[in-house]
């Protein structure tokens, strides 16, 4: 599964598709492979919205 996916997309259109209202992740370029272990954006519900963060 190893850099099976990627993120090309710019931090705003992730926001706006999933409805984010907090994004912790910064200026967030765009990742061509996503790895195990590695810190990768995760949309989480917080409460009553949702979140934009990075974990590993």
């Amino acid at each position: 599964m190893c850099n099976l996916y990627s993120i090309t997309t710019n931090q705003s259109a992730t926001a706006a598709l999933f409805r984010v209202m907090n994004r912790y992740v910064g200026n967030l370029p765009p990742m061509p492979g996503v790895f195990p272990d590695h810190p990768a954006p995760v949309v989480r519900n917080a409460g009553a919205e949702r979140e934009l963060v990075l974990m590993r």
